[in-house]
């Protein structure tokens, strides 16, 4: 284990800085596409239901692995000469996204509501292709002893961009025309874009072998399926592409108990996550009390639980890191009974939120470090679309069923619940620890 000063030591090298201002960029279009787009919606005069229908714009971010591959393997003709595989695809998807958010925000929802639709999922589709290259830039520009601070640092910035883009654009709707706040807000993205135009490209350990690979496959493809050159090369690069990323990673031992601990491990908070805010509203706080107390205790405690989660992995390593921070996870659960039983108490409230998001920020940055720590850097931006796709079916999928569960019980058991909830998880990565070779 490293001492506590060389864990927080760690945050002070530049890649630290790049990955704030990458996650900002990385973050904003999500605020974006919260609180400024339902306003702006309904200040327009479109009906709830339609409103709530442009959910679905998150699609693109559950299904971006399939797109993922070409953006981990191909090289853009310009850019990636320019400025390399990784920076080229993030200035094209920045580039993209400024200009998307910008067009959003010219169109009229009242007088045409479709188009948009076309220009908010516009937006979606951007902003989730410029996550798959931050996240294999950040995994591929990091140390394994970088890992945690920075995927802590990133979150930071990813934290800064949702919560103060939302902010700032509701504050300025109020002053200002919504062309002109969506453009201010499309603005904040080239942050990022000077960001990566002024940073190196990350090294690509193992391109030759996987380019070695690609042109071996390509030969078997003339030699036994009896096919020209025209239809070998491309056919030999999306088999590259798409099918060596997943046999590489089936390639691990036990690879099912990994994509099995990727589903389990934040279940029981996610199972909670659902109901918290109902929990909240039933016992008698108003919507005005449970915003307000986020906003001071909530923020900031999320925000320090990544930091404290990042020095301990530091401290700690991966395997280890998360086993703490998931008890801890699955430990503060409870204290939402004790929220229970004081009922409507601002206080109480108070605590609750500020241990919640403490211990859930510790478990994100153990979990993104994790799943970084995963990926083979030959298929980085695959791989990593792949895992977080797992992430996502766990959080929305498995835990679709919290409401009806807490229609069956009261909420002291409700929530005891979701602690047992955690303890499948907890137990899978213990047996993976007890077996170093299926740690990763």
């Amino acid at each position: 284990m490293k001492d506590w000063s060389a864990a927080v030591k760690v945050y002070g090298s530049r890649i630290m800085l790049v990955l704030v201002f990458l996650g900002f960029s990385s973050g904003l279009p999500f605020g974006v596409l919260a609180e400024p787009l339902s306003a702006w919606l309904a200040g327009a005069g479109v009906s709830k239901t339609s409103i709530g229908l442009f959910a679905l714009v998150s699609l693109p971010y559950a299904i971006k692995f399939l797109w993922a591959p070409f953006m981990d393997r191909l090289s853009l003709p310009v850019l990636s000469n320019a400025l390399g595989r990784r920076r080229g695809w993030a200035a094209l998807t920045q580039a993209a996204l400024f200009c998307a958010i910008i067009a959003m925000g010219l169109t009229d929802p009242a007088k045409d509501i479709v188009l948009t639709a076309v220009f908010v999922l516009g937006v979606a589709f951007f902003s989730a292709s410029q996550d798959i290259v931050l996240d294999a830039y950040r995994v591929e520009s990091l140390g394994e002893d970088e890992l945690a601070a920075g995927s802590a640092t990133f979150v930071f910035g990813w934290r800064l961009g949702q919560v103060g883009g939302g902010a700032a654009g509701l504050i300025f709707a109020d002053l200002f025309p919504w062309a002109w706040v969506f453009t201010g807000m499309a603005t904040l993205v080239l942050i990022g874009l000077v960001i990566i135009l002024i940073s190196p490209e990350p090294p690509h350990p193992g391109a030759e072998d996987v380019s070695a690979a690609e042109r071996a496959t390509a030969v078997r493809l003339s030699a036994k399926g009896g096919l020209s050159g025209r239809l070998a090369n491309p056919l030999a690069a999306v088999h590259t592409a798409t099918v060596r990323p997943l046999k590489d990673f089936m390639t691990k031992d036990a690879w099912l108990a990994v994509i099995g601990l990727i589903l389990l491990y934040k279940f029981g908070d996610a199972v909670l996550a659902v109901m918290k805010v109902p929990f909240f509203l039933e016992i008698g706080f108003t919507n005005t009390e449970i915003a307000g107390v986020v906003k001071i205790f909530g923020f900031n405690a999320i925000i320090a639980g990544g930091f404290l989660g990042g020095i301990l992995l530091a401290r700690t390593g991966i395997m280890w890191g998360l086993m703490i921070t998931g008890i801890l996870m699955a430990a503060s659960n409870l204290v939402f009974v004790a929220q229970a039983l004081a009922g409507n108490d601002l206080t109480m409230l108070a605590v609750t939120i500020a241990v919640e998001n403490i211990t859930t920020g510790m478990g994100t940055t153990a979990f993104v470090a994790y799943l970084a720590s995963l990926c083979s850097v030959a298929y980085t931006a695959t791989q990593y679309a792949l895992l977080t796709s797992f992430m996502a079916f766990s959080r929305t999928v498995m835990s679709s069923g919290a409401g009806w569960l807490a229609d069956q019980m009261d909420w002291v058991s409700f929530f005891i619940l979701t602690t047992v909830a955690a303890i499948p998880g907890l137990l899978l990565l213990w047996w993976m620890m007890r077996r170093p070779r299926a740690a990763g």
